[in-house]
């Protein structure tokens, strides 16, 4: 007879479980956000496949005065990267399926290439090699300034610092160095005395993808240059059209405390028990009564 009584009582705190799902069993959070960066865990897709080109300058020319431009076609939404000799030249967001980057060569023969770049840091196919020559006019015995660094993008949070180390090498000092940050900020102009190491920072205010320029010149008036991309990402944030501020969907579902969901299912057991004792109790009467027991 107790059984009989206990079992209904079970089925149903069991089914009121499978309801609520596993996860609410131990109080676990689950976030999902598409597209956007707050998802944990990346699938990788195909690398760019679109071959960028090199269509100015052209082939065999000769420069005296730096910088020089580098344009051509890439494809939309990659980073498009240069190179001379195989060392970074700079870099440039694809606009439009097209790039234009300023550069500063070495002395003598330069083999210029192109290569597109996803978000997962995957590279396209190599570009056409442009050959161009850069006539120094530095003494033989003095060698050309240089910069180099070894990000073509770097990116922090809006409000926060980003720093940006780079290389100075070559030419003659003191060194002035200019740094056009590419928002509304007047340019940032330091001094450095010997080549080295130099760490470059800044504090975007709103995001977004910002073209830096950054120009180093020597006591002999000897310049040289540098393209990079900057990214301020602002953390995603919920609107209440269920949007983030990048625009990606938020699909959000949480569930209770364990605890909560003990209590409930305690207050459901006694409540269904009592339930049935009250209904054990009017039946009892109504036998006594010698009335059906259902009426």
């Amino acid at each position: 007879m107790l059984m009989k009584r206990v079992l209904p009582l079970l089925a149903v705190v069991a089914v009121f479980f499978s309801c609520l799902g596993p996860a609410a069993i131990v109080g676990a959070t689950t976030t999902t956000l598409s597209g956007s960066a707050g998802l944990e865990g990346t699938v990788k897709g195909n690398p760019p496949t679109q071959t960028p080109t090199i269509s100015v300058p052209g082939n065999g020319q000769n420069f005296s005065n730096l910088p020089i431009t580098v344009a051509g076609l890439c494809q939309s939404g990659t980073l498009v990267e240069v190179f001379k000799n195989n060392v970074f030249a700079g870099s440039r967001e694809c606009s439009g399926s097209s790039y234009s980057i300023q550069i500063d060569l070495f002395s003598g023969r330069n083999d210029l290439t192109a290569q597109d770049y996803d978000d997962l840091n995957q590279a396209s196919p190599v570009s056409n090699t442009v050959t161009v020559n850069f006539n120094n006019a530095l003494p033989t015995t003095e060698s050309l300034i240089t910069l180099t660094t070894q990000y073509a993008k770097r990116g922090a949070d809006p409000n926060t610092d980003l720093t940006w180390p780079i290389s100075l090498s070559g030419g003659t000092g003191p060194y002035a160095i200019s740094i056009d940050w590419g928002d509304s900020s007047s340019s940032d102009l330091k001094s450095q005395q010997f080549p080295g190491a130099i760490t470059l920072d800044h504090t975007y205010k709103n995001a977004g993808t910002y073209n830096v320029t950054i120009k180093a010149t020597d006591s002999q008036g000897f310049s040289a240059f540098l393209q990079v991309v900057a990214v301020a990402n602002g953390p995603i944030q919920q609107s209440s059209s269920g949007k983030g501020s990048n625009g990606a969907v938020i699909n959000e579902t949480r569930f209770v405390p364990w605890w909560v969901i003990g209590a409930l299912a305690a207050l459901t057991f006694i409540a269904f028990w009592l339930g049935m004792q009250h209904r054990l109790q009017v039946i009892r009467a109504r036998l006594r009564a010698g009335k059906p027991p259902f009426g």
